[in-house]
């Protein structure tokens, strides 16, 4: 493990796991725990399925289904729109920057 990677302990569906994540992926990586967990306990509050490893299996599939949804239909690429919301983020925070010095 490099020096930025570092261990978490996550829960998901009352299962205590630790993974490896990079320090800066953190708060991203404890999101998408709390989305994939409240994903799994609807599954499984729906009392359809009953095995953890079908519950994950089901929120993978619904969770993949979503993005797709997203992604074809309307067209939008989500990692292009991601980079581009972070390169408009840089170029506020600079245009901000910027105007700090002149006051």
């Amino acid at each position: 493990m490099s020096e930025k990677t570092k261990t978490l302990d996550i829960k998901l569906l009352d299962r205590e796991l630790r993974i490896a994540c990079p320090e800066e992926e953190r708060a991203e990586l404890l999101d998408a725990v709390a989305y994939l967990d409240k994903r799994m306990r609807e599954i499984r509050d729906a009392g359809k399925v009953v095995s953890v490893e079908r519950i994950a299996l089901m929120a993978a599939l619904n969770i993949t289904h979503e993005l797709l949804t997203t992604k074809v239909g309307r067209g939008v690429d989500l990692s292009d729109f991601k980079r581009r919301m972070d390169s408009m983020q840089a170029a506020i925070d600079q245009a901000l920057a910027e105007q700090d010095t002149l006051f």
